[in-house]
């Protein structure tokens, strides 16, 4: 049964009109613009193929969405992770922060997007970037690479190709955990409102 939000976060430094979705989203909403905070980070955990076992790899939040509940990571289209998630879209991704001493655990639903308007938006806002040359590469994240002297040309940016895809998670359930020197704290947190209490 859920418990005010309230007692789930006593002890800790919030408003008394935030409850704790409200705060975990602020820190969402805020990683992608700030470079130094740690959950600009997260490790992202996906099911490998052909029974390759859990796959896990650390990504760039680009985006979140407090209202729809929803999370937004740039990925080169061809790179493993796509497929996988293609095939088995249930993902989690982690966040740890050493400034609030929280571990943020989240189940999602992932879908891959490498065309449309919103890919191409995204495109336009990186092509004049360092980044953009992530995904103009000739050749594939993982694959082996080819010496220089073999491929001189690794990239070609005149050409408008590229590899950006975007993954977009739908949040199903956030599982948070403080560590506290006076007792640590954790609860689960559902998109319908739902907060449940944890032993931690």
């Amino acid at each position: 049964m859920s418990e005010p939000v309230q007692e789930v976060v006593q002890g800790l430094p919030l408003h008394p009109e935030q409850d704790l979705a409200t705060r975990l989203w602020q820190e969402l909403t805020r990683a992608p613009y700030d470079r130094h905070h740690d959950w600009r980070t997260p490790t992202l955990a996906t099911q490998g193929l052909d029974n390759s076992g859990p796959q896990v790899r650390t990504v760039v939040l680009r985006h979140a969405d407090a209202a729809l509940w929803t999370l937004r990571v740039y990925t080169d289209a061809r790179s493993p992770k796509c497929a996988q998630l293609r095939a088995q879209p249930m993902a989690q991704l982690l966040f740890w922060s050493k400034r609030l001493n929280w571990q943020l655990r989240v189940s999602a639903t992932a879908t891959v997007a490498h065309d449309g308007p919103q890919v191409e938006a995204a495109w336009l806002s990186i092509q004049a970037t360092h980044a953009a040359s992530d995904y103009l590469s000739l050749q594939a994240p993982g694959q082996l690479a080819v010496p220089t002297h073999e491929a001189p040309e690794m990239t070609n940016p005149t050409d408008g190709r590229h590899h950006l895809a975007i993954l977009h998670f739908q949040v199903t359930s956030m599982d948070w955990l403080a560590l506290r020197k006076d007792g640590h704290q954790r609860a689960r947190l559902y998109p319908s409102g739902g907060v449940e209490r944890l032993v931690p």
